[in-house]
């Protein structure tokens, strides 16, 4: 994919790339993960890829508003389980609007529904009537060992389980996000989508203390799937990769559009595909934190050295996505959808 022209932006750190922190799941002892997620085409493919893994182990699923209302990213969360045959997995609706702000929704990448280009089975999963955080309070409080979270949208669930449940931080090993950007917004020329629509609950949870991986745009955007990807998932004939490949041709207008690319930046299941794939991302050590304010709402300040947001309580503790193996990413991801009958 060397033709293609992702983030116009060029990145430069100080650093070489650092060893990552994040946990990794492997065949033998399948990583313990808990997703929440905002569905979106993204976040759609990144559920595939949580569950043809085989060194991730799903604990449960959670939705939040994001990419569209709480409503819609909770029926397309169920109905892709159903087409995903994850019948069987925990599920529950989250905040339906950000801590403190008005909801900011995504139609002009996603289409109204959330998630249009195609027709989706009936929802499928166990839902958990509680809502959201009280599913992963549970699932942290049942599991013997910490879990890992990983939030593909706005981190409205996770920062509220943080308020409500403090005596569980123990319990979660990592939090491994899809949100932020170094250089270019996607939302804004400063902000990424996700850290825009909740910048009040980025900051609870990058205060927090817990481990965290930023898979951020600077990555993201090398990520990109297109054509060739889309002859395979057409040519295997199943219904999971017909609908995959009608659902990346549709999240494919909105690059064309935005950027002009050839093919799309499906963030999301970079983060889940971290996971499960060593040295899929080159990662960097850094301060981070989140600007409140209005003019860069959302920004996730990066600081390499680790010393300029000392008067904020920053330290060098996050896991920062600089870089990825794209061919690697692509091919993990088509395999993934390809594994479903």
């Amino acid at each position: 994919m060397s033709d293609l022209k992702p983030n116009p932006l060029p990145l430069s750190t100080p650093f070489p790339p650092s060893p990552r922190r994040a946990p990794l799941g492997t065949v033998a002892k399948p990583l313990q993960i808990i997703i929440d997620c905002d569905p979106g085409h993204d976040d759609a493919m990144a559920l595939a890829v949580a569950f043809a893994r085989p060194e991730l182990k799903v604990l449960g699923v959670t939705a939040v508003a994001g990419n569209a209302s709480l409503p819609k990213t909770y029926e397309n969360l169920r109905r892709t389980l159903a087409l995903l045959g994850a019948n069987e997995v925990r599920v529950a609706a989250g905040a339906d609007v950000p801590l403190v702000r008005p909801l900011w929704v995504a139609p002009y990448v996603h289409g109204d529904s959330g998630l249009d280009g195609a027709e989706l089975p009936a929802p499928s999963g166990v839902e958990h009537a509680a809502g959201a955080v009280d599913l992963i309070a549970t699932l942290l409080r049942e599991s013997a060992e910490p879990v890992t979270l990983v939030p593909l949208g706005p981190l409205t669930n996770i920062a509220i389980l943080l308020r409500d449940h403090p005596e569980l931080k123990p319990k979660i090993a990592h939090i491994c996000w899809m949100g932020g950007a170094i250089g270019e917004g996607n939302v804004t020329a400063s902000a990424e989508f996700n850290s825009y629509v909740d910048p009040d609950a980025a900051a609870i949870v990058f205060a927090a203390g817990i481990p965290i991986t930023m898979v951020c745009l600077d990555a993201t955007h090398r990520a990109l799937t297109g054509e060739a990807a889309l002859k395979r998932l057409e040519s295997a004939g199943t219904l999971p990769a017909t609908i995959f490949a009608d659902l990346l041709r549709f999240y494919a207008i909105f690059h064309k559009d935005r950027y002009d690319w050839p093919a799309s930046a499906v963030h999301d299941a970079v983060a889940v595909a971290h996971l499960a794939v060593p040295n899929l991302l080159a990662l960097v050590h850094a301060a981070v934190d989140v600007e409140l304010g209005d003019l860069a709402r959302g920004r996730t300040i990066t600081d390499w050295y680790g010393d300029r947001l000392v008067q904020r309580n920053r330290a060098a503790d996050v896991d920062v996505a600089v870089g990825v193996d794209a061919d690697r990413f692509d091919a993990v991801l088509v395999e993934a959808i390809l594994s479903f009958k």
